[in-house]
């Protein structure tokens, strides 16, 4: 198939286009609302949950509830065009996976769920996937003469821009690609065997929208939040320690998706990260997805990771 053709053929299926919005339950809100401030996110409390913005945007990321004695995944809000309603509607019903909506939902638009269980809502909005490669903050030049770093007193807080990606544990990659492929539109950037895919959205996203990480059941493993430089990651890191969240991984680059990162461990296992530069796969792009032995799979430089960061926290042992 021709390139023009190409990029035309993909444009035109029907496909999720953004990460709407991912909302999960942990045991103490308090706490969650002190991690969201202290990580540089516009979090606010509602009466019975926490919304998750970033600093001059509008748009909720992320809800928390308050709920159980352990952190818990509960549905994951996608977002698709208007005229992609009725082939969603289509597919949905073809799989035998829908359902009825979630009960902490608003429930509106149309609900399956994947095969590991979690529910998912489809519903028609705009876009907030980046529609073009994020770009560094600018930088202003230091004149020779003169130090380039702030002192250590001013220096101004990390606040992410928007959110990048999410991962998930699933218990078969392997299945869970697939159904992301043939339901929910998704195309694979890269993996390694059936261990860990990454896979970006067709209308222009991130090199991965959602990733999948094997484990031994489902759950959230991390959420990243793009920043404007390397040394917004650095600081980033420092800005967590100082509030107390010691336990990290990075500075480091990623191998696939190449952005550079810092993740935090949230009080429940889990990790948020500050990401920048990953690659991005332009609308109708047929990005050249490869299977990468597991040493290419996860960092080109950085400390090593810690023992448990691939751990499902969520559903222990």
């Amino acid at each position: 198939m021709r390139a023009s053709a190409l990029t035309t053929h993909l444009e035109r299926r029907a496909a999720v286009h953004s990460v709407d919005c991912f909302v999960y339950s942990v045991p103490d809100l308090a706490e969650a609302e002190h991690f969201y401030l202290a990580f540089g996110l516009d979090a606010r409390r509602r009466a019975d949950h926490l919304e998750l913005r970033t600093h001059g945007h509008p748009h909720v990321w992320s809800r928390v509830h308050e709920e159980g004695t352990a952190k818990r995944l509960q549905y994951v809000r996608y977002g698709i065009h208007a005229r992609d309603l009725d082939e969603m509607h289509r597919r949905i019903e073809a799989s035998g996976l829908r359902t009825t909506p979630h009960e902490l939902s608003d429930g509106q638009g149309l609900w399956l769920r994947d095969p590991d269980g979690t529910p998912l809502q489809l519903v028609v909005a705009d876009k907030v996937s980046p529609a073009a490669k994020s770009q560094s903050t600018p930088v202003v030049p230091v004149p020779p003469g003169q130090g380039a770093a702030p002192a250590r007193s001013r220096v101004q807080p990390v606040r992410p821009r928007h959110l990048s990606h999410v991962l998930f544990f699933t218990p078969d990659v392997t299945r869970m690609v697939d159904f992301c492929r043939t339901v929910l539109g998704l195309r694979v950037s890269d993996h390694s065997g059936d261990l860990i895919a990454f896979m970006h959205g067709i209308h222009g996203s991130d090199h991965h929208l959602v990733a999948f990480a094997k484990s031994h059941a489902r759950g959230l493993h991390h959420s990243s939040w793009d920043v404007g430089s390397l040394d917004e990651v650095g600081r980033g890191s420092e800005q967590m320690r100082i509030a107390g969240y010691q336990q990290g991984w990075g500075v480091g680059r990623h191998v696939l998706g190449s952005n550079y990162f810092y993740y935090v461990r949230d009080p429940w296992g889990s990790w948020a990260e500050y990401s920048y530069d990953i690659d991005y796969v332009p609308a109708g792009l047929d990005w050249p997805a490869a299977d990468h032995p597991p040493e290419d799979s996860l960092y080109v430089w950085g400390p090593p990771l810690p023992a448990d960061f691939i751990t499902n926290q969520e559903y222990p042992g």
